[in-house]
């Protein structure tokens, strides 16, 4: 059953009367009149002028070529609905948004025309849009997905637009396109996880879309950004500039939605501080409604940023919203919630709604090019996060918890920026600090690993950024993206401890103690740090070089220890990269000389280094193409100081010929 407008302007449930229909066609849709409504005493607002205009609500992706125009035929048709065929230049209507709180309202639109084939097999409705609020925001992000009638029947979706527009024009998409997504079968699983509450035995059928796991061969956070980013991006000049899908975030610090402003905008979503945890609301409606608002909780708790948009239609179980993708990622598993609006704001910007979720329900499952597609029954998985603070004086500690959505991507962008966020709130003093970090990190089917992580910055408390290249955020990164099977975090903790300057030594500079050696011989090298307080310290260092470099020039790295990675075989399992993450790095209160040793070899998790010349083709075999891979080699030795070091070096020594 559908829900309709009634006589008083509200929502009314089933099909319109006669006298209903007679009525709505008869008079004007009412506009968002409530007596106690601040825009009764807002006239000012009228001397605003030169907003941004019209512009995409949401992320202009790249459409499947292979995608099918949708028609009004007997797949796609309702009753209720009106096919773009049927659609003239002037028709007047309605659309459904909600302007403040919960509940939808009117707003008038009436149609300029239909741009055919707007994007690949898809047309797009034009329409002029009137409401008091629109007239001074023109387009608000977070009024996408709202459903637009004509004679009581919906044709589609609020959903682009164009840049620097001085009118309220929009763009809507096809109903008959969106209710394609609606009619898509749902899997019983999405990546292994179970959708519907009970049944994680299911065995039918099974999703498992890849379009966002990160390929490289080493997982690295900002990479993974940029791979989305190529991907998702829209190829050359296009006539409806995009919009980034605003994302509502509270409880960050500025530096946090600096790194989260950095990892989504390029994929089409804008964090702005609007937002808020708003907890669950007893009052809040317990299902969607058509024009209503809905959320995307990418991370909750002690930190929130939701992506809102509004919902276009509600069939059974399920609805679609949006009128365009949030990422377009296809089958996927994000929890949403219903959404409560506060304000519209009015920007020359970009206009948006200040709002929060206020009741958990359903997850997102699918994400597409003409809608979002959410399910009121089905459960999206999170990853439940606890940070712990200690080290500064006065704050012996402090304790943050947070459920981050599991996906592939935003599930180490939000542990970044939440860390980041947690650590800034605590102790955003200016004075040099060293920190270390202990994590434990669960994984289902893999037991628990302990991570440490360790890191200098001068002159501040580390940027969020300084998390995003973190064991915890790399471990995580890799093993959700790993190319074997799904994997599934169940929780992660991380305890970060600050230490300040007087327990570190700077780099000041490396000599060598002779320029020039013999074969074999060890180079030793004499380095000057400098301490907090009181005077240099000297320390040497020694690395043996082999014979066979003579004749050579050898430059030799002077690094510490926290910053430089061990060599490890490149995983064949995701058991094998789980083993790779619990000892990354070499001891970090130490100086590490490392050098160029040429070829190595790693097969079936071993790595052998420095091996001489020719070795490499030796044992590789000619017959198979199984075999050893090669691999670059260092030589490292590891001299420990007691203390965190910052700062790096280099220094040659020439490696005289051997004598004959």
């Amino acid at each position: 059953m559908f829900g309709h407008i009634g006589p008083r302007g509200g929502l009314a449930a089933g099909p319109p009367s006669k006298q209903e229909r007679h009525q709505n066609r008869r008079a004007p849709p009412r506009a968002f009149i409530v007596d106690s409504h601040p825009l009764r005493h807002l006239s000012w607002f009228s001397s605003l002028t030169s907003l941004l205009g019209l512009s995409a609500l949401g992320l202009l992706a790249t459409l499947p070529l292979g995608l099918k125009s949708a028609s009004a035929g007997a797949a796609t048709s309702r009753p209720d609905t009106m096919p773009v065929s049927q659609i003239k230049r002037g028709m007047k209507g309605y659309g459904l948004t909600v302007f403040e709180g919960t509940r939808p309202e009117r707003f008038d639109v009436e149609v300029i025309d239909v741009l055919r084939n707007f994007r690949p097999r898809q047309d797009l409705i034009l329409v002029k849009t009137k409401h008091p609020r629109l007239e001074v925001a023109k387009v608000v992000a977070g009024m996408s997905g709202s459903p637009i009638y004509l004679d009581n029947k919906m044709i589609g979706a609020y959903a682009y637009g164009w840049s620097f527009g001085s009118e309220p024009v929009a763009g809507v998409t096809p109903i008959d396109n969106m209710i394609e997504d609606l009619q898509r079968p749902l899997p019983d699983k999405i990546f292994g996880w179970p959708l519907k509450p009970g049944s994680a035995s299911a065995t039918g059928p099974q999703a498992s879309n890849d379009g966002s796991r990160f390929r490289g061969a080493k997982y690295d956070l900002r990479q993974h950004a940029a791979a989305l980013a190529q991907r998702t991006a829209p190829a050359g000049a296009i006539t409806a500039a995009p919009v980034a899908t605003p994302l509502l975030v509270g409880g960050m610090s500025n530096g946090a939605i600096g790194l989260a402003r950095e990892l989504l905008a390029p994929l089409g979503m804008e964090p702005l501080q609007a937002g808020g945890g708003g907890g669950q609301d007893p009052a809040a409606p317990k299902r969607y409604d058509d024009g209503g608002a809905v959320g995307v909780q990418l991370i909750r708790g002690d930190m929130s940023a939701m992506g809102l948009g509004t919902v276009t239609r509600v069939e059974g179980d399920k609805l679609v919203a949006f009128g365009h993708p949030m990422m377009e990622a296809g089958v996927t598993a994000l929890p949403t919630c219903i959404g409560k609006v506060l304000w519209f704001l009015a920007s020359d910007q970009r206009s948006f709604k200040i709002g929060m979720g206020v009741r958990d329900v359903g997850a997102l499952v699918q994400d597409r090019q003409a809608s979002i597609l959410v399910s009121h029954s089905a459960q999206a998985p999170v990853v439940p996060l606890k940070v712990g603070i200690k080290g500064m004086p006065g704050l012996p500690s402090s304790n943050w918890s947070f459920e981050i959505a599991h996906e592939k991507f935003m599930t180490p962008s939000f542990m970044a920026v939440a860390i980041g966020s947690a650590l800034q709130a605590v102790a955003n003093e200016r004075q040099d600090v060293s920190w270390t970090a202990v994590s434990k990190l669960k994984i289902k089917g893999y037991g628990e690993i302990r991570l440490e992580d360790y890191g200098v910055a001068m002159g501040g408390t580390p940027e969020a950024g300084e998390f995003a290249r973190s064991n915890l955020v790399r471990a995580i990164g890799a093993i959700m993206n790993n190319p074997w099977q799904p994997a599934f975090i169940e929780s992660a903790e991380i305890e970060v401890e600050l230490h300040y300057a007087r327990d570190m030594l700077r780099l000041r500079g490396a000599e060598l103690l002779e320029p020039e050696i013999d074969a074999g011989k060890p180079a030793r090298v004499r380095v000057t740090l400098v301490p907090y307080s009181g005077p240099e310290l000297t320390r040497v260092l020694s690395v043996d070089l082999p014979a066979h470099l003579a004749g050579q020039t050898v430059s030799l790295d002077i690094a510490p220890g926290y910053m430089e990675e061990r060599e490890v075989a490149a995983p064949d399992s995701l058991q094998e990269m789980i083993a790779n993450f619990v000892s990354p790095i070499y001891p970090p209160k130490s100086l590490v000389v490392s050098y160029d040793s040429g070829s190595g070899l790693a097969f079936r998790g071993r790595v052998a280094k420095n091996l001489p010349p020719g070795a490499v083709d030796a044992i590789r075999p000619t017959t198979s193409s199984i075999g050893p891979d090669s691999v670059e080699s260092s030589v490292r030795a590891v001299t420990p100081v007691g203390q965190f070091v910052v700062g790096r070096d280099r220094v040659s020594v020439v490696i005289r010929p051997a004598l004959r």
